[in-house]
């Protein structure tokens, strides 16, 4: 086995690749780095040596290394294109790289645990009465008209947009997020977790999950 996920079993950003990799089926391993206080697992030195900025994901590939989501789903979709998860024609396939920079550019980087603990250990505010929820809301807006009509988030086909919205979504379930005006994320969302790729990347399906 050549293909190695370094994962936290509660990271958005490593569910999303846990997904892609499933629906690609290839066989990979899950190597746990766990970010959880006392442990940080990913602030020590053989971690810092293998990816600088000390997050998760990271893949490796044989002697292939990279981390950051698109990068790594962008490398498997060139690498092993048998099961495309970007659509082959335009405008599609830039529709789907902009959903899923949405998620990765605009809403998880402000709401991503570093940013919370910030907020909370800086300010002595807390993140979620106000700050999660906005941010929240403010993208999955804007999500929910650029999505189609189903069953997936694009169209007909799965792509890598559901497997950028299917973590972003269970994060803003497990922290209460009323989700009411968002019916086709929803719709998509709960379609995709029918199916075994999706349903096998949970993080309670996770090796390493507490």
């Amino acid at each position: 086995m050549s293909i190695k996920l370094y994962s936290y079993w509660r990271s958005s950003a490593a569910y999303r690749v846990r997904i892609a990799l499933n629906l690609k089926g290839l066989v990979h391993e899950i190597v746990p780095v766990s970010l959880a206080p006392g442990q940080s697992e990913h602030r020590k030195d053989a971690y810092r040596r293998k990816n600088p900025q000390m997050l998760v994901p990271f893949l490796e590939d044989g002697d292939f290394g990279t981390g950051q989501t698109m990068a790594i789903v962008e490398y498997l979709e060139e690498t092993y294109p048998a099961v495309k998860l970007l659509p082959d024609e335009q405008p599609m396939r830039s529709q789907v790289r902009a959903f899923c920079n949405m998620i990765a550019c605009d809403i998880h980087p402000i709401l991503n645990l570093r940013i919370l603990n910030y907020i909370r250990d800086e300010f002595k505010a807390d993140p979620m009465a106000d700050w999660y929820g906005h941010w929240i809301h403010e993208g999955f807006r804007a999500l929910e008209q650029f999505a189609g009509d189903g069953p997936f988030i694009l169209g007909n086909s799965v792509t890598v947009a559901d497997a950028f919205m299917v973590p972003q979504m269970y994060n803003a379930r497990r922290f209460g997020i009323e989700l009411g005006d968002y019916p086709k994320l929803v719709a998509a969302v709960d379609h995709c977790n029918t199916l075994d790729a999706f349903r096998a990347a949970t993080p309670e399906a996770q090796p390493d999950a507490v």
